[in-house]
């Protein structure tokens, strides 16, 4: 179970400010239709997140403990850095074309969750624990967690929302996942 909840915790606060969760906002600001939207999210997150966990499962398999342990606990702490930079989406390169807005969602968001923080953050938490499904399942509510509320909100609550606080909320939550990794603490816990 903690995969589950430190997968979700992880990602939901990881994706604040992101660019998928900017992505969601510009849709729901564009085409006005939640529901294809969300789906898209959903079927998009799982299967990026899917691809990136069995990454991370086969890094287990390949590398060392110790390797892995150093790998992962920086990884993390790559990651915090790497939240506190605000992502950028630009409003002109989305065209719903003759596809409609769910696959255009698909496709948009995994492409654009391929080497996010996101994503990146799936792979390390399933090279931590090795029930997959769990993680998987983790990350993914993790994302729509943070876009659905995105997707129902659209324009209206974006200039208001203090991305940068949470920014750096989801920074400390990496560092301190990274830290408590690299010491070797709470190994029963993450």
């Amino acid at each position: 179970m903690e995969a589950f909840l430190v997968s979700t915790l992880a990602v939901a606060v990881g994706e604040i400010g992101d660019k998928t969760q900017l992505l969601a906002l510009l849709l729901a600001a564009r085409y006005k239709k939640p529901i294809p939207i969300v789906l898209g999210i959903l079927v998009a997150t799982l299967a990026n997140h899917a691809l990136a966990g069995l990454l991370g499962q086969w890094v287990v398999s390949h590398i060392s403990s110790d390797l892995l342990r150093w790998a992962l606990g920086l990884s993390f702490l790559a990651i915090a850095t790497w939240t506190l930079k605000p992502d950028e989406i630009a409003e002109e390169t989305i065209n719903e074309g003759r596809y409609g807005v769910f696959l255009l969602t698909c496709v948009t968001f995994f492409i654009a969750e391929i080497g996010d923080k996101t994503q990146l953050a799936t792979v390390a938490l399933a090279a931590k624990y090795s029930n997959l499904p769990l993680v998987i399942a983790g990350t993914t509510l993790g994302m729509m967690i943070a876009d659905v509320p995105a997707v129902f909100l659209g324009k209206i609550a974006a200039p208001n929302f203090p991305f940068h606080i949470v920014r750096w909320i989801a920074a400390a939550v990496f560092a301190i996942l990274g830290a408590l990794v690299l010491l070797g603490i709470g190994e029963k816990f993450l």
